[in-house]
C-alpha cells in the first residue's frame, strides 16, 4: 500500500480488544477490514501481546483477509520488538510515541533500537506524538528559551511548537539511523479542533514527510464525529494528510467499524475517495407526513453498504453510484434526476404514486402497498445493468 506522495488518502482504524486475546482480535480486525478499512493498529503492550501477533497474521490470512497490521508501541516496545522478531515481521508497519519511549539516556537508545528494527525487517514507522504524551523535556526546554526572550510567545504556541519539534527531531533522527524518508509518516494528536488545524499546518510546513490525521479522544456520538469532521476536512481541503484515523468512542454494544464508516464518509463527501454508494435523502417536513421515505432511505443505504464487501469485486465503479430517495414532489423529482437512480415518494395530499427516474429519466411510476420493495428491486437491476460484467 502506498502512502503520501499523492496517493489517495488511507482510512485506518484502530481495535480495542485484548491483543492477547486471538480469536477476538482476529474477529474485530476482519469485521473493520470489511467495513473497509485499509489498515489496523493494534496494541503490543506485553509479552502475550507480542506472543499473539503472528498467530492472529496467520488467521487472517487464512480467511483472505490481507488488511495489515500495525503494531502500537509505548515504554517496552524496543524490548518486545527484539525479543519476538515473529511479530516484528508479522506487523507492516509500527507505530512509536517518542514521548513514550524512555526518559534520559534511555530514550535516545531504545529509539534507536525500535528504528534499527525497522530498517532490518524494512518496516515503515509512524512517529506519533500525542498532546496527552508529550516529550517533557522538549517541552521544558522550549519554555526556559521562551521565557528568556524579550516578548515571550504565548505558551499554547510553545506548546504546539514542542509539539512540532518532538516530531521532526525523532523523524531526522530516524533518517540518520537509516530510516529512509519514505518510510516515515509523522502525526501530532490533539483533542481539540482548532488546537489540531494550528498544529498540523506548522507541522506540514516544517517537511514533506507524510502525515497521519486524526483528532485524538474525539468523544462518543454526534460530538465525536462533528469534532473530527471538522478538524479534518479544514485540513484535508488545504492538503494535509495521507492517512486519517477517527477516534471515536463507541456508544456500549455500538461496533467499532463506526469509525471506519465515519472517515470514508468524510472522504467521499469531500470528493476525495468514493468507498460506497451514497444515498441523498430529504429531511422531511410537513409536506411529508408519512415517514415510508425514512426507512426506505434508511434500508437502502444499509444494504448497499453492507454489500460493498462483494460488489467491490463483483461491480467496479459501483462506489460513485448515486441514489435519491425524496419524501414529496418539491424537490423529489429533482433530486431523482441528478442521482443514477432515485424515487419521489408521495408526500401529503399527494397522489400515492412514485416516480422512479434512472440516470435523468423518468422510467416507471410505482403504486400500492409495495413500493419500497418494487424500488428495492429496481435498485438491484440497475446495479446489475449498469456495473456487471
Amino acid at each position: 500500500m502506498t502512502i503520501g506522495g499523492g496517493a489517495p488518502v488511507v482510512v485506518q482504524s484502530m481495535t480495542n480488544t485484548d491483543t492477547a486475546d486471538i480469536a477476538a482480535t482476529v474477529q474485530q480486525i476482519a469485521d473493520l477490514a470489511r467495513a473497509g478499512s485499509e489498515l489496523v493498529r493494534l496494541t503490543v503492550n506485553h509479552e502475550s501481546a507480542a506472543q499473539a501477533v503472528p498467530a492472529i497474521r496467520e488467521a487472517l490470512d487464512a480467511q483472505g483477509c490481507h488488511v495489515p497490521l500495525v503494531g502500537d508501541f509505548h515504554f517496552n516496545g524496543h524490548r518486545l520488538l527484539t525479543d519476538y522478531p515473529e511479530c516484528a515481521l508479522a506487523l507492516a508497519k509500527y507505530r512509536i510515541n517518542p514521548g513514550n519511549v524512555g526518559k534520559g539516556e534511555k530514550k535516545d537508545s531504545q529509539f534507536a533500537t525500535m528504528i534499527e528494527l525497522a530498517c532490518r525487517y524494512d518496516r515503515p514507522v509512524r512517529i506519533g506524538v500525542n498532546w496527552g504524551s508529550l516529550d517533557q523535556e522538549i517541552v521544558a526546554r522550549m519554555m526556559d528559551a521562551n521565557a528568556r526572550l524579550a516578548q515571550p510567545q504565548d505558551s499554547g504556541q510553545i506548546m504546539y511548537e514542542a509539539m512540532v519539534e518532538s516530531a521532526i527531531s525523532s523523524a531526522e533522527r530516524a533518517e540518520q539511523l537509516g530510516l529512509a524518508r519514505d518510510h516515515i509518516i509523522l502525526s501530532c494528536k490533539m483533542s481539540g479542533v482548532q488546537d489540531l488545524i494550528r498544529v498540523y499546518r506548522l507541522l506540514a510546513a516544517r517537511g514533506n514527510y507524510a502525515l497521519h490525521l486524526g483528532l485524538t479522544e474525539a468523544g462518543m456520538g454526534s460530538k465525536g464525529i462533528v469534532a473530527s469532521t471538522a478538524a479534518l476536512a479544514v485540513l484535508l481541503q488545504e492538503g494535509i494528510g495521507d492517512t486519517i484515523r477517527v477516534s471515536l468512542t463507541p456508544e456500549p454494544g455500538e461496533s467499532r467499524t463506526r469509525e471506519v464508516v465515519v472517515a470514508q464518509e468524510i472522504l467521499q463527501s469531500m470528493g476525495l475517495r468514493s468507498f460506497a454508494p451514497m444515498v441523498t435523502a430529504c429531511p422531511g417536513c410537513g409536506r411529508t407526513t408519512s415517514d415510508t421515505f425514512q426507512h426506505l432511505a434508511k434500508d437502502i443505504q444499509t444494504y448497499l453498504r453492507e454489500q460493498m464487501p462483494v460488489w467491490r469485486t463483483q461491480y467496479p465503479g459501483i462506489e460513485t453510484m448515486q441514489v435519491a430517495v425524496m419524501g414529496c414532489v418539491v424537490n423529489g423529482p429533482g433530486e431523482s434526476k441528478h442521482a443514477n437512480i432515485g424515487i419521489s415518494l408521495p408526500g401529503s395530499g399527494e397522489r400515492p404514486a412514485a416516480p422512479v427516474y434512472i440516470d435523468g429519466e423518468k422510467v416507471a411510476t410505482l403504486k400500492g402497498e409495495g413500493i419500497a420493495e418494487q424500488f428495492k428491486r429496481m435498485v438491484d437491476d440497475y446495479i446489475a445493468a449498469r456495473y456487471g460484467q
